[in-house]
Parts: C-alpha cells; sequence; structure tokens
C-alpha cells in the first residue's frame, strides 16, 4: 500500500511538474529548454510558443554527396528555405546557432526517410550515430521565429490561442528545381484580423530568416488547398469571424524535397518540432518609409489580397493624378476614383491571361468610324504584357476586324508589339454564348481569361442603345461585347477594368451617377455596365499607357515581384531592359521648318 502510495505521489509530482514546464516554456533561455528536450521529459506536439524571441530552425540531414545541391536548392528558394547554418559531414553541433546542442537530441521529434517514404518517427538519432559520420546537417529558418512580433504588433497567434501547432499545406506552386531537388512550395496558415493584415506583413517582413513577408493573403484556392480544415502537416487551426487565411513560406518545403529525390537515407524534424537556436530575433533594420509594404484588396472572389511597396504606390498615383488633367474641361474630375489604376494594375499583375477590347466608332458618318483614342492605348498594354509573358488577346467588333489585324500587324514591324496579338470577334448566338467565350466549354471554373479591360471602347446605356459624346445613338456599329463583362462579374476570379474620359465607355457604370450629374447628356449617354476598377482619364490612351507604366512600376518593385513569385526562384533582373523597351515612347526627329 505505501509502495502504490508513493508511486501515485511521484506521478502527481511529475504531473505538476509537466505543468510547470509547459506554462513557463515561453521563458525559458534556448539552452535550458534543448536539456529538458535532450531528457525526453515533455509530453508537447509542437515548439510553437516556446523560448519566445529566439530564433527556431527546421531541420534537414542528408548523406555529404547531396549536399552542395541542397545548399543550391536553398539559395534558390530562400523564402521557404532561408539557411541558418550547413554543417560539416558528421558534426552534430551548430556553434553559430548554439552553445552546448547535439542534432541528434535537440529536436521534440524526427521523421527518418528511405527512399523517399516516411519509415518511422523517432525521439532520438542517436542510434543512427555511425551513418550520421557521413551525414550533414542544413538548419533553416522557421515562422515560429516570429511569433513574438507578431504579438508584440498587437495581432493574435491562433494557433498558440488554440493550443495546437500550426497549419501547414502542400501547395501546387513549383519551387525552383536544382538536381533531384524538385517539389511544390509548403506554406503555414496564420489566421488574421483583415484591419491587421498590414500590421502582420509589416511584422514579419523584416525576418527572413523566418521567411518575411506573406506570399499570399486570401482565397486558399488559389495556391490549390482545397480544405483549409485538412492540413498536410500539423493541425487546423480554426478562423475567428473576420479572420482571413493568410500564407507563410515553409520549411517544410525542405521535407517535400528530402521526399522527392529518394534518398536512401534521410532525417528531418517531425513538422512543427523545431530546434531552438540560442539566437534573438532582434529586427533592428532601419527601413526607409519607401520600403514600407501596402496591402490592397484585387478581388472578393475569390477573396485575394495583394502587397506593394509605398514608393512604388506612390509612383502609381503620381501617375493616377496626371492622367486625371481635363483637357477639355468637361468635368472628369467628378468621375475619378481613388487609388483605381493602383488596385487594377494589382489585379493585372497577378494575371495569367489578359483580354483587351477598344473601338469607339463615333464618327458615324465616316468609314472607319473609329477615333483614334483607344487603339494606341490598347496596343501600350498588349505591348508591356507581352514583356511581362503574359497571354494576351483582343477583341473588336466584327465590322472592324480588318482594320486592327493591319493596326496590328503595323506594330509587329514597328516593334511596338513582340508579335501579333491574337484578334477575336464577339457575337450573341445564344444566351450562354459569353460564358462559352470566356470559358473552356462554357465551365467558369476554367476561365480563358484572368482580367478584362475595356479602353475607349462604347459603352451600353441603361436603355441598351450605345451613344457617342454627342447624344447620338450608334448601336448599329457595335457589336455587344458589354456581355463579356456582364457575364465575367459571374466568373469567380475574372476581374475587369475600364478606361474612359467621358463616362459613356464601357466599364464606367461604376460612376454612372456622377457621369448622370456632372458631364453633359450624361444622363443619357451614361455606360450602365461596371467594371471592377475604373481608371479616368483626360483622354484614354493616357489611361493605357498609365497601365504599361504602372505594370512596369510594380515588376520591378521588390516587395511586389517576391509576393508575384511567392518567395521562390530569383528575382527576374535580367528582364527589366525588355520590359522598359516595352514602355510607350516617342521617338523624336529633328526637322526643318
Amino acid at each position: 500500500m505505501t509502495s502504490r502510495m508513493a508511486s501515485s505521489e511521484l506521478k502527481k509530482n511529475l504531473e505538476a511538474e509537466e505543468m510547470i514546464l509547459t506554462g513557463g516554456l515561453k521563458c525559458l533561455l534556448p539552452h535550458v529548454l534543448r536539456r529538458i528536450i535532450r531528457c525526453n521529459r515533455l509530453s508537447i506536439s509542437n515548439t510553437s510558443g516556446m523560448a519566445e524571441g529566439y530564433k527556431q530552425a527546421n531541420v534537414v540531414i542528408l548523406h555529404e554527396s547531396l549536399a552542395d545541391d541542397f545548399e543550391k536548392f536553398c539559395h534558390a528558394n530562400n523564402g521557404p528555405l532561408p539557411l541558418l547554418y550547413r554543417s560539416k559531414p558528421g558534426d552534430w553541433k551548430c556553434p553559430t546557432l548554439s552553445s552546448d546542442s547535439d542534432i541528434r537530441t535537440d529536436c521534440l521529434q524526427y521523421k527518418i526517410y528511405e527512399h523517399g517514404a516516411c519509415t518511422g518517427s523517432l525521439k532520438s538519432l542517436k542510434e543512427y550515430s555511425e551513418q550520421l559520420k557521413d551525414m550533414v546537417t542544413f538548419y533553416l529558418g522557421c515562422s515560429f521565429s516570429f511569433e513574438k512580433a507578431v504579438q508584440n504588433a498587437g495581432i493574435p497567434i491562433r494557433n498558440v490561442e488554440q493550443k495546437c501547432n500550426v497549419s501547414m499545406y502542400k501547395t501546387a506552386v513549383p519551387c525552383y528545381s536544382v538536381s533531384t531537388f524538385r517539389c511544390n512550395l509548403v506554406v503555414t496558415m496564420r489566421p488574421i484580423p483583415e484591419s491587421k493584415l498590414e500590421a502582420a506583413v509589416l511584422a514579419t517582413s523584416e525576418s527572413k530568416e523566418a521567411h518575411g513577408a506573406p506570399i499570399h493573403m486570401g482565397d486558399p484556392g488559389l495556391l490549390g488547398i482545397q480544405d483549409l480544415s485538412k492540413p498536410d502537416y500539423g493541425d487546423p487551426v480554426h478562423l475567428h469571424p473576420g479572420d482571413i487565411p493568410v500564407f507563410w513560406a515553409c520549411g517544410v518545403t525542405g521535407v517535400e524535397a528530402v521526399i522527392n529525390c529518394r534518398a536512401p537515407l534521410a532525417f528531418t524534424h517531425s513538422p512543427g518540432c523545431m530546434f531552438i537556436t540560442d539566437l534573438k530575433n532582434d529586427n533592428v533594420t532601419v527601413r526607409s518609409s519607401r520600403e514600407v509594404p501596402q496591402v490592397r484588396c484585387i478581388s472578393q472572389d475569390p477573396l485575394h489580397y495583394s502587397i506593394v511597396s509605398a514608393e512604388a504606390a506612390q509612383k502609381i498615383k503620381t501617375l493616377e493624378t496626371l492622367i486625371g488633367i481635363d483637357p477639355g474641361d468637361r468635368g472628369i474630375i467628378h468621375l475619378h476614383r481613388q487609388d483605381e489604376l493602383l488596385k487594377a494594375c494589382l489585379s493585372i499583375s497577378h494575371a495569367r491571361s489578359v483580354l483587351i477590347t477598344t473601338g469607339f466608332p463615333t464618327h458615324f458618318a465616316y468609314e472607319p468610324p473609329e477615333e483614334n483614342d483607344g487603339p494606341p492605348g490598347a496596343l501600350a498594354i498588349a505591348a508591356i504584357l507581352q514583356a511581362l509573358e503574359k497571354e494576351v488577346a483582343i477583341v473588336t467588333d466584327q465590322r472592324a476586324m480588318n482594320l486592327n489585324k493591319k493596326i496590328i500587324e503595323e506594330a509587329v514591324q514597328l516593334g511596338i508589339l513582340k508579335r501579333p496579338v491574337p484578334l477575336l470577334s464577339y457575337q450573341r448566338e445564344s444566351a450562354d454564348s459569353a460564358l462559352m467565350f470566356l470559358c473552356e466549354n462554357g465551365n467558369p471554373g476554367r476561365p480563358r481569361f484572368d482580367h478584362l479591360i475595356a479602353i475607349e471602347r462604347a459603352g451600353m446605356a441603361a436603355d441598351g442603345n450605345y451613344y457617342n459624346a454627342r447624344k447620338v445613338n450608334i448601336k448599329h456599329l457595335v457589336d455587344p461585347i458589354d456581355e463579356l463583362f456582364l457575364a465575367a462579374q459571374t466568373i469567380p476570379g475574372v476581374t475587369t477594368t475600364g478606361v474612359g474620359d467621358g463616362g459613356n465607355e464601357l466599364g464606367m457604370g461604376k460612376v454612372k451617377d456622377a457621369v448622370k450629374k456632372h458631364i453633359k447628356d450624361g444622363d443619357v449617354i451614361a455606360c450602365d455596365v461596371e467594371a471592377d476598377f475604373t481608371i479616368v482619364a483626360g483622354v484614354s490612351n493616357w489611361g493605357g499607357y498609365a497601365i504599361a507604366c504602372a505594370l512596369y512600376i510594380l515588376s520591378t518593385c521588390e516587395i511586389h515581384d517576391r509576393y508575384l513569385r511567392k518567395a521562390v526562384g530569383f528575382p527576374p533582373l535580367e528582364k527589366k531592359v525588355i520590359w522598359l523597351s516595352a514602355l510607350p515612347s516617342v521617338t523624336k526627329q529633328p526637322e526643318f521648318s
């Protein structure tokens, strides 16, 4: 009986000690924590929230013959795989990261991989000491390291609140491959209140050794993640009302690389069970106000936010102001909506395939009846999209196909376009004609275009007619391309932009109340069809030129570029010259008068 009582008392003491330990883990110094882990006296499942303020690391251990290629793979994908330290073969210590560590024992749990298959979990690697003599350990940055900075910014860490591991997901985003190391990006997800999105970006953007700023904010489907409740690693973390799923590149990408390289033997940390270093997270980088990241919502369906530097945003705002000058004093200042150029171009920057439409047959008594405002701006947009390696096509009126074909051919001859732009026409043949035109087999889940741009394109008024600025009905000269913009409103992932200078252009329906109030004959001529973004310019061509310049600004913005490529691969520095050459310009030739 006495023995039983003693055993029971010992168990209670151990449980009490465990409670004390787990309650104070966030305050313990790393070397103390590693000793406790080494003694295998913790029953917790992850190291999130432990040793607050200190860096944690993912661990990958490979045969020395693979080490050089894996290091190159890390440098090529330094968002998910920021390399903190590479050991020498058989070295179980990491002196630049910790004073008294042993990588064989100092993670909560390890995984063993043989020929790409996970063959078990281990609390210690000591039994593999002989094999480890020929193996190299890589220590890679971890997002647990920035959690304290996020909390200091007044942002909740939901997985810590819910006492569980962070959620980790495989994505459809391919990493940059090096030799046998190839895999898709793995991300962590943290629910962030919408009002705190920019604060979360600011809090993490300088923590480059802990994956840096998020690589996606919004709908997980845009990363190829189908169900947030079913993470590939870690635990499901529940979103609170008003939370937005925010995704950071994750070091478990290294685990996927190990699996795919099919090494005879490899070890990693168990996801969430990190190596805790002695390095403090001292984010003391002095950042210029120009480099501060800003967050913009660019789509509601699917929900999608983008990031841009304050400097790039300001340049684009300046462009917006410049093109807003009203040479005809028509009152277009009343149609202006702030930041529409920035948001439109952020959306276009994320697009894969863009459809442009132009053509306003205002000179109805002439042949051809088109005015020359619109096509030059459309070509400027098409040229920069080609330079950015996006798919681009133009849709116009059937009667104007030959005219536009000649314009495109000449643009190619002059070097404005790198190659001919596909030229399309649209006619309504049935109720689902627009859907069939925009999507493969009419399937809204497979759109052919991500973004539609109308520049100086006649827009349908509330009465179903099309009017020029003099209130003349020109419907007989206009094909119903408006239907594509109306259909786009029903297709998730397809956004639209309208560029105009008078309020009767396609897409200006977003500002139709202002058109009716401030533009001559606006109550009749106002376009009734809305675009997601409305760019108002003194001359519509200026709006096209501004879009081209803004896309160049975004492409050369390091903060936006990193977000766009999901922090994998390399910045496309060598392409800047190509982008620059695609911008609209004027060649000055001296002439005697």
